[in-house]
């Protein structure tokens, strides 16, 4: 499911914590989890991510048909979702309601859209890195922990009824290969995955080592032998069919836009981005120079200042702990300037993993769950290298000193840490 579709459903599902609940948030909350569990069959892991534990053991649905079933089972939804708000007369349910249908009608015209242009590929090492790696995240009680076992045990066709996902995955792709006009991956996108594998391995034996469960290890030996096979035939009859150019077919960018909250003409969008980046580089020029005359340096152009500020690196063994130093910092200035309160709890800052690297190659928030929180809360993931970088290529992005200040309080407070928060702590 789309980001933001996912996170639009979740929201509504949020149970609130810490005040009491009122009728007709438990009427939103029942109609937004009939939403989840409906497509909690087909995409467990997904729904499982946000709270939902009745999921933990299941696996995605990539069985004959699954698009036709899937999409059925929206139909069914959304047809619920139109008779509820039909009847309903609380104009914050109804909203609610409103929420849910246009969520469920626009993954319906996704998946119309990608099964008419795009040949089915599946990233599946990601995929089973991102499943594992938040099932037995630490934030998680580790009576959950266990359920990762039976998803291994399905994910390699052990379990008795199920099909090793990786013959699922290339059956689904094989059975449209014969369609005209599909788009394949972008070359680029196909060579990252292939790439990354080794490291989303290692991400999932390192989630499980963490988890510290018995009697993974044969299993996920099982799963590595079968991975590697699924490259092999990635190579063998995926690579053949990778377009040569980024670019999607003009629907599916645009709806790419729409799922992630973006409903404008694409455009419309370059019309408004080209001229909102011409405004504001000439801010930022007008700032470049005030830093140079500040710093004495005699190159005040843009980019001059740009690479002079890059180059203010701070040493990798030092970094998490200069983030921390200016989240303190931050703070500081947030309460002596009365800008917003503050938890009285430190906000967390880790370091990424290899694995979470390559899977997100930028800093990131990590929500925590939002579905029968117990006081689980996000965390500001650190990304000091993108693994995928061809060469000797160094990515230095995020460990300069000018840019600790607006990543920490992007990712942090009063970012999106505090978003996360808020709905935790106030439902």
């Amino acid at each position: 499911m789309p980001v933001l579709k996912q996170l639009a459903v979740t929201l509504v599902a949020v149970l609130s914590v810490g005040t009491a609940s009122a009728d007709w948030i438990e009427k939103s909350n029942d109609n937004a989890l009939l939403v989840l569990r409906g497509q909690g069959a087909f995409q467990p892991e997904t729904v499982s991510a946000v709270g939902l534990d009745e999921f933990d053991a299941e696996v995605v649905d990539l069985r004959d048909d699954y698009v036709v079933r899937e999409n059925a089972s929206d139909q069914a939804l959304l047809g619920e979702m139109r008779r509820r708000l039909l009847a309903e007369r609380d104009p914050r349910v109804r909203q609610d309601l409103e929420i849910l249908i246009q969520s469920l009608g626009d993954a319906i015209e996704t998946r119309r859209l990608y099964r008419k242009y795009m040949l089915p590929y599946f990233n599946l090492h990601g995929l089973l890195f991102g499943s594992f790696d938040a099932l037995l995240d630490p934030r998680n009680d580790s009576a959950r922990y266990p359920a990762a076992l039976q998803r291994l045990r399905k994910y390699t066709g052990s379990e008795p009824g199920y099909v090793p996902l990786v013959e699922l995955a290339k059956a689904r792709s094989s059975e449209r290969f014969t369609v005209e006009g599909l788009l394949g991956p972008y070359r680029g996108e196909l060579d990252k995955d292939l790439s990354d594998a080794p490291r989303y391995l290692a991400g999932i034996r390192a989630a499980f080592e963490r988890a510290e469960l018995a009697g993974w290890e044969e299993e996920l030996a099982v799963l590595a032998t079968q991975l590697a096979d699924y490259l092999d035939w990635l190579r063998r009859e995926m690579l053949p069919r990778v377009r040569p150019d980024h670019r999607l077919p003009a629907p599916v960018y645009a709806d790419n836009l729409k799922n992630f909250g973006v409903r404008a003409a694409p455009q419309e969008l370059i019309e408004q981005a080209q001229y909102a980046y011409q405004a504001i580089r000439s801010e930022m020029q007008a700032l470049g120079r005030r830093i140079a005359a500040q710093r004495g340096w005699d190159d005040d152009g843009l980019v001059a200042v740009l690479r002079r500020l890059k180059q203010e690196q701070i040493p990798q063994d030092e970094v998490l702990e200069v983030y921390r130093q200016r989240l303190r910092q931050i703070e500081e200035i947030i309460r002596r300037e009365d800008i917003v309160s503050l938890p009285q709890r430190d906000a967390a800052i880790r370091l990424a993993t290899e694995a979470e690297a390559a899977a997100s190659p930028a800093s990131f928030m990590r929500p925590p769950q939002l579905i029968d929180n117990t006081g689980q809360y996000g965390e500001f993931v650190l990304v000091q290298s993108n693994p995928s970088l061809p060469g000797d290529a160094r990515m230095d992005d995020w460990s300069h000193e000018a840019i600790t200040w607006a990543l920490t309080v992007h990712e942090t407070r009063p970012g999106h840490e505090l978003q996360f928060a808020s709905m935790v702590e106030n439902g």
